[in-house]
């Protein structure tokens, strides 16, 4: 499987359970909020720092 594929599920899964939500409420939170977009386009950096910055994104889309 892809490196990024691997990091997007274990950031998906990692919200999900940090948010205590269901998957489907979270995948509709990545969605809405074009985080899938936003891995592929910096995966480099976010792998480095962290899901964390998942968390800062979603918070400044203000979603």
């Amino acid at each position: 499987m892809d490196k990024i594929v691997d990091f997007t599920v274990f950031c998906l899964e990692n919200y999900k359970q940090t948010h205590h939500m269901t998957g489907k409420d979270a995948l509709e939170t990545f969605n809405k909020n074009e985080v899938f977009d936003y891995i592929r386009k910096f995966y480099d950096v976010l792998y480095t720092f962290g899901e964390r910055d998942i968390d800062k994104y979603i918070e400044l889309r203000g979603n």
